[in-house]
């Protein structure tokens, strides 16, 4: 069995529901306690043995790339103060034989079309999607229960999770076929549908296992309503042809993409944290909620 190799993080948006926050700073730099959401995401790829990873960007997030580049001269004032931890913080040994790829998508037109334009340096080998801004926490992250489901059935393979129906206008969602534990087969996916017209409460959450079909299939989807190109209307198209499967994933998600889900992974991580954890709950106590 060979592991993924490579995995595409898409981290262009605009991050306009943490403005003037994101101004500055790309939202996917904005840190879950003392650690930037962007390097969840790539831990959960180096977790199933991805051994590149490519970043479609924007013009202005060029401090993503400086955050994953060696700096040795902040590596050194941290040795000289005998802060050897923090060092390996900053310049992390399991990234020195990583390889970071940078694509600039210059208008913001859709996950589709962020997909494709990896085309070149993913070729003809399966890969990760990851979308920085869901988090996920579990003992098993979902990156890896999804390559683990993708080698059982040789098969693209979706994280979905149940959503309320009163959220449900906001995701990709599916039509399940046969069950068969939590790996459901997919009838249809549907972009963004109404609650009145969804297929199910089944909806996709941020993390695939896509074999190359998909850019093939990318090539036929026309631009929606918005005027862009939808990841989710060219795994429809593939699913007419070929099988692809979901996993229903169990475990926390925290969608960072807003200020709720990214106040709400903030506080969970702290209260995991054996170095405040304590003081964060006192502090909780401490609130006067009335």
């Amino acid at each position: 069995m060979t592991n993924i190799r490579k995995a595409i993080l898409p981290v262009a948006g605009l991050g306009t529901r943490f403005l003037p926050a994101t101004k500055a700073i790309p939202k996917e730099m904005l840190p879950i306690v003392d650690m930037p959401l962007i390097e969840y995401a790539v831990d959960e790829a180096l977790d199933i043995g991805v051994k590149e990873i490519i970043f479609v960007t924007s013009p202005d997030k060029y401090s993503i790339k400086t955050h994953f580049e060696r700096s040795e001269s902040l590596e050194k004032k941290l040795l000289k103060k005998g802060k050897a931890q923090l060092a390996e913080k900053i310049n992390p040994k399991k990234y020195k034989s990583i390889k970071f790829h940078f694509i600039v998508q210059q208008e913001q037109i859709g996950l589709g079309h962020a997909i494709s334009l990896a085309a070149g340096y993913i070729k003809d080998e399966p890969f990760a999607v990851i979308l920085p801004d869901d988090l996920f926490v579990s003992e098993i992250s979902c990156t890896k229960e999804l390559s683990m489901a993708y080698f059982e059935t040789k098969n693209s393979v979706l994280a979905v999770n149940k959503i309320d129906a009163n959220q449900i206008h906001k995701y990709g969602v599916i039509k399940p076929g046969k069950i068969n534990k939590n790996l459901i087969e997919i009838d249809d996916i549907v972009e963004k549908p109404n609650k009145e017209n969804a297929p199910s409460d089944i909806a996709v959450c941020g993390r695939y296992i896509l074999t190359p079909d998909i850019f093939d299939f990318l090539k036929h989807v026309k631009e929606d309503k918005s005027g862009e190109i939808q990841l989710t209307d060219a795994i429809r198209l593939m699913s007419k042809e070929k099988p692809i499967s979901a996993l229903l994933y169990s475990g926390k998600k925290f969608d960072c993409g807003s200020k709720l889900g990214y106040v709400q992974a903030i506080i969970s991580n702290a209260l995991n944290d054996n170095e405040i954890k304590e003081d964060i709950k006192k502090f909780i106590k401490s609130i006067d909620w009335t």
